[in-house]
């Protein structure tokens, strides 16, 4: 196993986890600014006010990208496994 393969399966990995992660952040990140500009308009300084919306759509999120975050996920996986002999010898 050269070090080139090393860094480009950690590169790929890397890669998988950022998207990952921002399909997730994302959504969250617009609804916490929605939240916070309507807040900041009427006044409200409810701190549940803010997390309820953003857990629902981070739930939200989950449920309808999470069919694809497994299959990436489970590709990525399977695509190790079949490399082994190929990484190795």
């Amino acid at each position: 196993m050269t070090p080139d393969s090393v860094l480009t399966i950690f590169q790929h990995a890397l890669e998988i986890i950022l998207m990952l992660i921002l399909v997730i952040l994302l959504p969250a990140l617009v609804v916490g600014l929605l939240v916070s500009m309507f807040q900041a308009a009427t006044q409200i300084n409810e701190m549940t006010l803010s997390f309820i919306p953003k857990l629902l759509v981070t739930l939200l999120t989950f449920i309808l990208a999470g069919p694809w975050m497994l299959r990436l996920i489970i590709d990525y996986t399977q695509q190790l496994i079949h490399d082994i002999p190929f990484l190795i010898g």
